[in-house]
């Protein structure tokens, strides 16, 4: 439970650190997707007629349904199939992201998807 908990602020850290240079990588943004997914966090989304927030969203399937053993499963055969077609359109790297995420925190195999010290560091 705490490699997730360092991967996800890990994740966190380094989105927040490449949005203050005005940047974005949908592989990580996949990572974080699936880490709030798999949580059964809750997003604050912040419009102009105030903040809303909501559960997170699968980050394949965009179920806003908790995450549980079945959808999880689902959700990984969902990436699975996304990156074998190529990706998700617009937006290069997400499923790639989410699969490595997936395959690591629910499947246990592999290693994590992105470098927790490199992105703490970042």
């Amino acid at each position: 439970m705490s490699e997730f908990a360092r991967l996800w602020l890990a994740a966190e850290r380094r989105g927040d650190a490449l949005a203050a240079e005005g940047r974005g990588d949908w592989y990580l943004t996949g990572v974080q997707m699936t880490c709030s997914w798999l949580a059964c966090a809750f997003v604050t989304f912040n419009y102009p007629a105030g903040p809303v927030k909501q559960r997170a969203r699968a980050p394949i399937t965009r179920s806003t349904k908790k995450a549980y053993e079945e959808l999880i499963a689902a959700e990984a055969e969902a990436a699975e199939r996304a990156v074998a077609r190529g990706g998700l359109p617009g937006r290069p790297g997400l499923a790639e992201g989410a699969m490595a995420t997936l395959a690591w925190a629910w499947r246990r195999s592999g290693v994590p998807p992105i470098d927790i010290e490199h992105a703490q560091a970042g």
